[in-house]
Parts: C-alpha cells; sequence; structure tokens
C-alpha cells in the first residue's frame, strides 16, 4: 500500500517559520511530480506549491518569496520550509505526489494524498 505520512506543522507566531516534510511509503516505482496544498476553513483546497522529480519548482503567488519546497528523491520525502509566516497561511497542509507503482507486471499511475497536517499561525 502506498502512502503519504506528513510530520511537522503546529502553532507559531506571525512572522516565525515552520518545516513540514512528507515521506512517500510503499512498493514505488517512481514518483514524478510532488507538491504541498492547503486548505483554510470555509475554502478551497489551493496549491501552495509543487516540485519535479529534477527539481523545477512551482509556487502560488501568495507565498512566493517565503515558502521553499525540496525533494530528496532517495528518500522519497518532499519538503516545505515555511518563513515570515501571516495568519492566513493557517490552514490544514497536505501533501500529494504522483507515483508510478507496478502491479501484475504492469505500470499505474496514481495520484495519492496525506491525511495533511494543521498549521496554525497566531497574530
Amino acid at each position: 500500500q502506498v502512502q503519504l505520512v506528513e510530520s511537522g506543522g503546529g502553532s507559531v507566531q506571525a512572522g516565525g517559520s515552520q518545516s513540514l516534510s512528507c515521506v512517500a511509503s510503499g512498493t514505488i516505482f517512481s514518483i514524478n511530480d510532488m507538491g504541498w496544498y492547503r486548505q483554510a476553513p470555509g475554502k478551497q483546497r489551493e496549491l501552495v506549491a509543487a516540485i519535479t522529480r529534477g527539481g523545477n519548482t512551482n509556487y502560488a503567488d501568495s507565498v512566493k518569496g517565503r515558502f521553499t519546497i525540496s525533494r530528496d528523491n532517495a528518500k522519497n520525502t518532499v519538503y516545505l520550509q515555511m518563513n515570515s509566516l501571516k495568519p492566513e497561511d493557517t490552514a490544514v497542509y497536505y501533501c500529494n505526489a504522483e507515483v508510478t507503482i507496478m502491479q501484475m507486471d504492469q505500470l499505474h499511475g496514481m495520484d495519492i494524498w496525506g491525511k495533511g497536517t494543521l498549521v496554525t499561525v497566531s497574530s
């Protein structure tokens, strides 16, 4: 069974920093794009940052210059370093990955999600 497990998160004051990590486990053939999404109360889930296997990154305008996404392909892990946090960054943060698995001698693509971790930024 392939799964993503997030760690990090918690409460922090505005202006502070927080780091998240997410590990993919299971029988994985390869991992393509990985990313972080967030969902604030009463709002839709939105992309925060994404990174390709080769390291190309993409950020939401609201976090550019403050958040940094990175990954360690050897460890099947993606990270999110969040600096200069604002109260509006408060949300549940979800890890996402596009993975390829081998089943019955065939490759299958899957889009998997972590269960989420809460980040609360107080003013």
